[in-house]
């Protein structure tokens, strides 16, 4: 079982200007019906609202996969920004 891994301000700042994502979920992202694991990096403008209804599926080299038609994002994920799942 691994540490919690926490950013501080500066790490926010320097993974914003190299285009990174910070850990958590960003700007202007819609969650529905789904579970977010730790230290997961969501990127600005994504919708995990499971779009098209699937009900099974595995994309973990995606960073999630879908069970009984609930997404979730994996462990230390990145989910790059305007995903759509």
């Amino acid at each position: 079982m691994g540490a919690d891994y926490y950013e501080t301000e500066n790490d926010k700042n320097v993974l914003s200007e190299t285009g990174g994502i910070p850990i958590g979920i960003g700007k202007n992202s819609h969650i529905r019906k789904a579970i977010i694991d730790k230290n997961a990096r969501i990127g600005e403008n994504v919708k995990i609202i499971n779009f098209d209804n699937v009900q099974e599926a595995v994309r973990e080299t995606e960073g999630y996969f879908i069970k009984s038609g609930i997404v979730t994002v994996i462990k230390d994920a990145l989910i790059p920004s305007g995903t759509i799942i």
